[in-house]
């Protein structure tokens, strides 16, 4: 069936050539990674990964346009652990496991003063750049920076009474692509631009949905200030009235950035407080177990074709602490080669006391891995160090 869809897929952009125009764009990446192991992961790993991202846009006349997006894998190792995954068509051959996704499908009308997107896209919000708050649909995680934001089934009315405001309205499927009920989000925000800074109100509710009677309300405010130092705030308050939800629905992020030397260093602070049942919690979409988190980074650029970063991500809570090293240098047009490393660290990694971290090498049991069926932890699995070398093509 899976098969079937892709192929309807392929066939209707292929018939769209015989009357418009097509544009193809999209990137290619090769990456190699090691990984040093713990708890009962190997003690060196690799993995090898082949990843293509193939853009499609075509209009009609000029009233319509269609966007289409789909990702192709080829993995080993490491890699192919995370594309197993993968929602789409899979394969796994002799030495290698295949993927092919379907990532965005949907299409756009477009007039003077309104615009109306439909279909499988992003819904993107708030300002934040390293927690995404307010971006509750997909929120965003610096442990994986690189991860592209997965899309939602469901569409959007944009109305611009004016260059600076937008009002919108969206819907978007339930999580659960099998419900017949319950889940559905349906929501209103408002962008408003001046010279030198934005503000964003959001209002959300998704239907009640399992065995409750309540949906969940989200409300959120976002705010961005380019002034002699960059300046954002990403808040999301999620109520549940029937789990009694108080200070624990709310996410609430506060950064800023500054540069140096000519725009040569760049640095970025951001803090997150993160509620136990907020849009960035563990279990609740987002990625995070504790409540105070933040982000520190520093970006030098050598020149137009190399910089270098080194980013500390933090959890106050457990006393635990990422480190993020990276190397960018664009090799040609079009063509960049990208080192990171990680390197996780908590108080038992130097004292042996047991006092893990939850960005130490080695989680607390609730972030492991459990069986679906049972509950049962399946396993301790860490690592002390992890390595990565990207060469990005773009097209």
């Amino acid at each position: 069936m899976k098969q079937r869809i892709m192929l309807v897929v392929f066939a209707l952009f292929a018939a769209g050539g015989l009357f418009a125009q097509i544009t193809v764009s999209g990137i290619l990446d090769s990456s190699v990674s090691l990984r040093a192991g713990a708890a009962d992961a190997p003690a060196f790993s690799y993995g090898v990964e082949e990843y293509a991202n193939i853009r499609i846009q075509t209009e009609i006349r000029e009233a319509a346009t269609i966007f289409g997006a789909f990702n192709f894998i080829a993995a080993a190792g490491d890699y192919a652990a995370n594309a197993a995954d993968v929602t789409g068509i899979a394969a796994s051959g002799e030495n290698y496991f295949a993927a092919i996704e379907l990532e965005r499908l949907y299409f756009r009308l477009s007039g003077e003063k309104a615009r109306l997107d439909g279909g499988l896209m992003r819904l993107p919000f708030g300002y934040g750049q390293v927690w995404g708050s307010s971006d509750y649909l997909n929120p965003k995680n610096p442990l994986k920076p690189d991860a592209r934001p997965r899309a939602v089934l469901g569409g959007a009315a944009s109305w611009y009474p004016n260059d600076e405001l937008k009002l919108l309205g969206f819907g978007a499927a339930p999580r659960d692509p099998f419900s017949h009920g319950g889940g559905g989000q349906f929501g209103v925000s408002m962008d408003q631009h001046w010279d030198k800074a934005s503000l964003q109100l959001l209002y959300s509710f998704e239907s009640p949905h399992d065995d409750s009677m309540q949906g969940i309300h989200r409300a959120g405010i976002s705010a961005k200030a380019d002034l002699e130092v960059g300046l954002v705030m990403d808040a999301l308050y999620a109520y549940n009235g029937e789990a009694g939800t108080k200070l624990d629905g709310l996410s609430f992020s506060l950064g800023a950035d500054y540069s140096f030397f000519g725009g040569d260093l760049i640095v970025l602070a951001e803090y997150l407080y993160n509620g136990a049942a907020s849009s960035t919690a563990f279990g609740y979409g987002g990625s995070f177990s504790n409540e105070h988190y933040l982000y520190t980074g520093l970006t030098w650029r050598f020149n137009d074709f190399t910089n270098a970063g080194i980013a500390l991500i933090s959890c106050f809570d457990d006393i635990s602490f990422t480190p993020v090293l990276s190397l960018n240098h664009d090799l040609f047009q079009g063509a960049t080669l990208t080192l990171t490393a990680q390197i996780p660290l908590d108080r038992d990694l130097f004292s042996g006391d047991g006092r893990r971290g939850e960005l130490g090498p080695v989680p607390p049991d609730k972030l492991q891995p459990h069986d679906p069926d049972t509950g049962d932890m399946l396993g301790r699995i860490g690592r002390y160090f992890d390595f990565s070398a990207k060469l990005r093509l773009r097209f």
